[in-house]
């Protein structure tokens, strides 16, 4: 009988056990960890956001338990900054870098309940609506229409005006932030809801029967959560700015120290005409930096999850690699 058995020929039977053996060494390697995965995605300008806002952060948080009480009475009004005091003394002796300290902790505090409540009204109102569809979502839509065309600083100093002083506490101020500053982010959200609702995989767990709230939290959220991410870090910027114009108005909280209460109190002590640019210039520096950080990383996020805008950005960085090595 004659032998079929197929030959393989030599070249063919080497490549072969060099690609088994490459596979083999793959195998052996570990996993890439997520920190790698997200390096090649780390650009200057979100490094630099990042670097402001956890420096920031820490400050707020490390400051008030390093400091003395801010609220001594010295018979030093308004002192330069020297070693005694670094950032120098208001016009009743107290210490401002002490108050910088406070202050910041009590801005980061609105900011971060702010940011919570609008990123979960946004989300309920723009994923869930859009999920459920018909009446729902034609009367969310509405609601988010009506707060989106008022204009969200007047309507925050005439809620804030309306609530009395002795009432009107952190955790107020942050609710009224957080009922004007969602309804653009619950637009965003809305559009792609209905462009994910629509998929092959929704559709397969609504067809396998899934619950709404499951078939939201496991497979429209997922895909949002860059999204959010960025509507929460603007949620955060908005508030932060909204309450300093506030409290530089005078209808901030009344029971807590944040930035915006230390410009007011230096307003009200003419640190300006005066020239104590120790007492209103740390606070304005901080606000400044702290919103320029999160708008980097705003951006960079922005960069990240859309493929034009990163695909722009890679075409950018060859460009800069030819020339460099022409």
């Amino acid at each position: 009988m004659t032998n079929i058995t197929p030959s393989i020929e030599p070249s063919v039977a080497e490549s072969i056990e060099q690609t088994t053996a490459i596979t083999a060494e793959q195998g052996k390697k570990p996993p890439r960890s997520a920190w790698r995965i997200m390096l090649p995605s780390m650009t200057p300008w979100l490094a630099i956001g990042l670097f402001l806002v956890i420096a920031i952060v820490l400050f707020g948080i490390l400051g008030p338990l390093l400091v003395q009480d801010p609220t001594i009475i010295r018979n030093a009004g308004l002192k330069a900054p020297s070693s005694g005091h670094i950032l120098g003394t208001t016009q009743t002796g107290q210490d401002v870098f002490a108050q910088l300290a406070y202050a910041t902790r009590g801005s980061l505090e609105i900011g971060l309940i702010v940011g919570v409540l609008a990123t979960i009204l946004s989300a309920f109102f723009g994923i869930f609506g859009a999920y459920i569809g018909g009446f729902a979502d034609e009367s969310f839509s509405l609601i988010s229409n009506v707060f989106l065309v008022i204009p969200s600083l007047p309507l925050v100093i005439v809620i804030a005006g309306f609530v009395p002083q002795a009432q009107r506490g952190l955790w107020t101020i942050a609710v009224v932030l957080a009922l004007t500053g969602w309804a653009a982010s619950s637009r965003v959200l809305r559009a792609q809801t209905l462009s994910i609702r629509n998929r092959d995989y929704v559709a397969a767990s609504r067809v396998a029967g899934e619950k709404p709230w499951r078939v939201i939290s496991v497979e429209i959220l997922p895909n949002l959560l860059p999204v959010l991410a960025s509507q929460f870090v603007f949620a955060v910027i908005f508030a932060i700015l909204s309450e300093a114009g506030l409290s530089f108005l005078g209808l901030g909280a009344s029971n807590s120290s944040t930035l915006g209460t230390m410009l007011f109190y230096a307003q009200n002590g003419f640190a300006l005409p005066l020239g104590a640019w120790w007492w209103f210039g740390p606070p304005g520096l901080i606000i400044a930096m702290f919103g320029m950080g999160l708008s980097l990383i705003n951006f960079s996020i922005d960069e990240i999850i859309n493929p034009k805008l990163k695909s722009a950005r890679l075409h950018r960085k060859r460009a800069r690699l030819a020339r460099r090595s022409a």
